[in-house]
C-alpha cells in the first residue's frame, strides 16, 4: 500500500511523476501548505520535519523528495542505473538538483514575490538561478537526458522546478533565458510524456 503526502508544488510533483511511470497504484493525500496542514500532529507523525512530500510504503515511511525516488527506482528497477557511469551521472544530477536548481528557483520566487522588494536578493537567487540553468543547457546540448542517454530520475526531479521557473524567470529576464534551447527541448520532450502529463493532472485536481 502506497500513500502519496503532498501538495501542488514542484518538490510535492517528482514523486507522483515516479508513481505514474511505474504505473503504480497509489493513494493521494492532500497536504495544504496554504492552510499549514503540514505542522500538524498528523503530518508531523509521517514526517517529523514538516514538509512534503512523504510517501508510506508498506512498513517503511519516508521523505525528502530525493529519497523517495531513489527508493521507489531501486526497488522496481527502473529509472535509476544499478552500477557504472550511467548511475553516478544520474545520481550527481539528482543531487545538483536537490542542492541547487531548485533552492534557488525556490528563494527566488519567495523574495520576488514579497510586497516590500529587496533587490539584492531578488537578483542574487535570480542569477544563481540562471547560471544553474545555463549549467543545465551545457549538459542537455551533449545528451538527451540529463543522466545521458536514458530518462531516468534525474529528470523527474529537474522538471517540476524547471517547467514553473523557466516560465517566471522568462518573465523577469527574458534575455538571460533565450539561449536555452537545448532546455526548452527537453522540457517539451519530458512534458510530453503520458505519465507527467497523467502525474500533472492528478497534482491539479481538486478530489
Amino acid at each position: 500500500m502506497l500513500t502519496l503526502y503532498t501538495w501542488d508544488t514542484p518538490n510535492g510533483a517528482k514523486p507522483a511523476i515516479l508513481l505514474e511511470e511505474l504505473g503504480l497504484d497509489y493513494t493521494l493525500e492532500r497536504i495544504d501548505i496554504s492552510k499549514g496542514d503540514q505542522h500538524s500532529d498528523a503530518f508531523r507523525a509521517v514526517n517529523p520535519n514538516g514538509k512534503i512530500p512523504a510517501l508510506i510504503d508498506g512498513d517503511l515511511t519516508l521523505f525528502e523528495s530525493g529519497a523517495i525516488l531513489m527508493h521507489l527506482a531501486e526497488k522496481h528497477g527502473r529509472f535509476l542505473p544499478t552500477e557504472g557511469k550511467a548511475r553516478a551521472e544520474t545520481l550527481s544530477w539528482t543531487f545538483w538538483q536537490v542542492g541547487g536548481l531548485g533552492p534557488m528557483i525556490g528563494q527566488w520566487g519567495h523574495f520576488s514575490r514579497l510586497e516590500q522588494k529587496h533587490d539584492y536578493s531578488i537578483e542574487r537567487y535570480l542569477a544563481e538561478s540562471i547560471r544553474l540553468l545555463e549549467v543545465m543547457e551545457g549538459r542537455l546540448v551533449q545528451v538527451p537526458y540529463l543522466g545521458g542517454e536514458e530518462y531516468t530520475i534525474a529528470d523527474m526531479m529537474s522538471y517540476p522546478w524547471v517547467v514553473g521557473g523557466y516560465r517566471f524567470m522568462s518573465k523577469a529576464s527574458p534575455d538571460r533565458l533565450s539561449p536555452l534551447t537545448a532546455v526548452r527541448a527537453w522540457v517539451d520532450r519530458v512534458g510530453a510524456r503520458e505519465a507527467v502529463q497523467r502525474a500533472e493532472a492528478r497534482m491539479k485536481a481538486k478530489d
